[in-house]
């Protein structure tokens, strides 16, 4: 561990800091390109973007760009470490963005005092890009911050720990369901946690068929149940009318538990309590809520999934962000919504009953993947994803009405 620790350290440092920087895209090597670039010949672009507004996508770098913003206050599973400690983070989903959607990407680590201070931040400069990608900001208060910066921008804003999350976990939990003969509709879950991605994830489940009254989600006091007083209006949702207060009385039975908690808060004598073919998505990182060899070796009849790329089925949100920005921006969206979060499940999901080239399987450092329990959800490094999810996004987008552009010829067509 220690010398993963230099290696990590190392890879930030050098040869130069960070992970990202400036390109330039036209020539600056003579007089004539300094003219044109910036003073007299930038005012031209100028007065055509202030005569039409839209004008902006046709001169400047803003339609391909997206910001990914965070004020440090949940960051990966190391809590409130502040704004500058996040920035290696974001510069990581900046290169993520490049790397898989080649889209331009700049962190932005915001410092303020109350919420409101935050939102108002973020509104102001909304308008030099593309789309907002929000990062590790603590729940409860994410909720009311990308609600109210979707109510004030006009481009899309999306917190990835919340949506991404959700999307992948989606496509996962029904192609595993579908494998076992299972309808998401009667299935009954159990969440243990309640931050974040756990409401996000049961709330497109719901979207996507479950039933909420079929949902048992657990904080760190127990069950949420309609008789405490002490849930935020995001936890009330998610309040079931029950007797029961702990993760034993609630998984009894249970189809699928969706863990987005801690590490070995799930045991081998609760996976015994549940369904028969039951599936489990033990998502804390680094650890899993449960570990897949404990799992497998208590049932032989699970379906197991993990934020951990050494297991099989890995819940990782770079198979959802990157598309879901490209797919939004190059129809001009001006906000995500369900239908295209919806349609990002269903690409993701497909994709996985395909068959995958051999190169895929290799880099994958596996010997075969096949549609099946250990594999039902694709791999981040499959580059259909791109083309399949991104497709899906925009079509979506138009559909519903949030594109200003339809989808350009011959989109996506690899």
């Amino acid at each position: 561990m220690t010398d993963f620790r230099q290696q990590a350290l190392d890879y930030h440092a050098k040869p130069v800091p960070g992970k990202i920087s400036i390109e330039l895209t036209k020539p600056a090597e003579t007089s004539k390109d300094l003219a044109l670039a910036y003073s007299p010949g930038v005012a031209e672009p100028v007065r055509a973007i202030a005569e039409n507004p839209d004008d902006v996508y046709r001169y400047t770098a803003k339609g391909n760009m997206v910001a990914v913003i965070s004020n440090g206050t949940a960051i990966l599973g190391l809590g409130n470490l502040g704004p500058l400690a996040s920035k290696p983070v974001m510069e990581g989903k900046a290169l993520l963005f490049k790397r898989f959607a080649g889209l331009d990407s700049i962190d932005i680590e915001v410092k303020h005092r109350t919420t409101q201070d935050f939102i108002n931040t973020v509104a102001n400069i909304a308008d030099t890009f593309g789309g907002i990608n929000l990062e590790d900001i603590k729940a409860p208060e994410c909720f009311e911050i990308e609600q109210a910066l979707i109510e004030r921008c006009d481009i899309p804003v999306f917190h990835d720990d919340q949506h991404g999350t959700a999307i992948v976990t989606a496509a996962g939990l029904l192609n595993a369901l579908e494998i076992r003969n299972k309808s998401l509709e009667h299935a009954k879950i159990v969440c243990m946690g309640a931050g974040a991605a756990a409401i996000a994830c049961m709330e497109l489940l719901i979207k996507c068929g479950a039933q909420r009254e079929n949902i048992y989600m657990l904080d760190s006091k127990g069950v949420i149940h309609t008789r405490r007083d002490d849930l935020n209006q995001y936890k009330q949702l998610f309040a079931n009318n029950t007797d029961k207060r702990t993760l034993q009385e609630v998984i009894e039975g249970a189809d699928i538990f969706v863990g987005v908690s801690g590490p070995d808060l799930f045991g081998a004598e609760d996976l015994r309590l549940m369904a028969e073919n039951p599936v489990v998505f033990a998502c804390s990182n680094p650890d899993p809520e449960i570990r897949p060899e404990l799992a497998l070796a208590t049932r032989s009849d699970v379906i197991m999934a993990t934020g951990r790329s050494d297991y099989p089925n890995q819940v990782n949100n770079v198979l959802c962000f990157p598309f879901m920005f490209r797919g939004a921006l190059d129809v001009r969206a001006s906000a995500i919504n369900d239908e295209m979060k919806l349609a990002a499940v269903e690409a993701i999901r497909q994709l996985a009953k395909e068959p995958v080239s051999a190169e895929v399987v290799k880099a994958a450092g596996a010997e075969k993947l096949e549609f099946g329990p250990e594999y039902i959800i694709p791999k981040p490094i499959d580059p259909r994803l791109c083309a399949r999810v991104a497709k899906a996004v925009a079509e979506a987008a138009v559909a519903s009405g949030v594109a200003r552009i339809d989808l350009p010829a011959n989109y996506m067509q690899r």
